[in-house]
Order: structure tokens, then C-alpha cells, then sequence
């Protein structure tokens, strides 16, 4: 654990894109003694994150910084504006997206943490479109369901955008 103060400016910190959803690792186990992990993730415009989905070692907690994020939780639709906090537990089946035209910020907190790793080894080994099978075998590492199936009606119900669906 990380025993000296140190800040973290808004452009610190490692960076990717996984489509429709970018991420900026901020805080990953080795820094909170594995309690959590909290990264950014910036969505582009109607942008949906992923298919739903769920943990089942971790709870995530979604903190609005900027947009309107809609979330689909165990199959209750929400919305959460800047200043707003959506509570995903682990075991439940969920996704979430940028439900306007304009960019959404969150911080992603993830107790405990591990699971920041998950979206480290994708950023890490890009791919011009997603592979489901590829994107499986890294989700059964964490214990991560994904259904796949889910992305054309998210995208049909709220009017989203998802790399390879259309």
C-alpha cells in the first residue's frame, strides 16, 4: 500500500478506450491495500458501456461527474445526473450508458478491488471490433457474466450506439 501523499491531476494516470466507453485508472489495489479501486470512465454521447452484465465478487458505485447516465439495474431503469450515486451490488445483472447527446463522466468505485485489472487487460490487448469469445475468457478470469445477447435490444430501447451492433 502506498504509504506517501500524492495527487493525481485530471490528466494523470494510465488511459484507454474500450469503444463506447473510455477508462483512466486512478486508484488500483496496490494503492488502497486492495479494499478498492476507482477509475473514470468517460462515455461518449448515447453511448452504451456494455452488455449486461455481473459480478460476483465486487460492488460498483457510479459517481455522476458530468451527463445524464442511464442504467439498467437488475431490470429497473434509472438516470443519474452530476452529483448522483448509483449503487450496482455484485450478483446483480446490470449495464449502464450515456443517455444524452453530451459527454458523461463517472468514477467508478469497485470494492474490493481486483477488478480494474479486468479493464487494464483489454485496454491492453485491443481489437478492431469486439470479440465476444475473446472478451469472455478475460470476463471468466474475474468471475464476470456478460450477455451479449442484451446488446441490440439496449441499443433499440434507448437509442445507443455499441461497437458492432447496428
Amino acid at each position: 500500500m502506498q504509504e506517501t501523499a500524492r495527487i493525481l491531476g485530471p490528466n494523470d494516470g494510465k488511459a484507454g478506450s474500450l469503444g463506447s466507453l473510455g477508462v483512466r485508472f486512478m486508484i488500483g489495489a496496490g494503492d488502497s491495500g486492495g479494499g478498492f479501486s476507482l477509475v473514470e470512465h468517460p462515455i461518449a454521447p448515447r453511448g452504451l458501456a456494455a452488455p449486461l452484465h455481473r459480478h460476483t465478487r465486487e460492488d460498483e458505485y457510479s459517481f455522476v461527474l458530468e451527463g445524464r447516465m442511464g442504467a439498467d439495474l437488475g431490470g429497473e431503469v434509472v438516470y443519474g445526473e452530476p452529483g448522483d450515486l448509483i449503487f450496482k451490488p455484485r450478483g446483480q445483472w446490470h449495464t449502464f450508458w450515456n443517455a444524452g447527446e453530451e459527454p458523461v463522466r463517472i468514477l467508478e468505485i469497485i470494492s474490493p478491488a481486483g477488478f480494474e485489472r479486468y479493464f487494464e487487460e483489454l485496454v491492453d490487448s485491443p481489437m478492431e471490433r469486439p470479440d465476444p469469445a475473446a472478451i469472455a475468457a478475460i470476463a471468466a478470469r474475474y468471475e464476470l457474466e456478460l450477455d451479449f445477447a442484451s446488446l441490440p435490444r439496449l441499443v433499440q430501447e434507448h437509442g445507443l450506439t455499441f461497437p458492432g451492433v447496428g
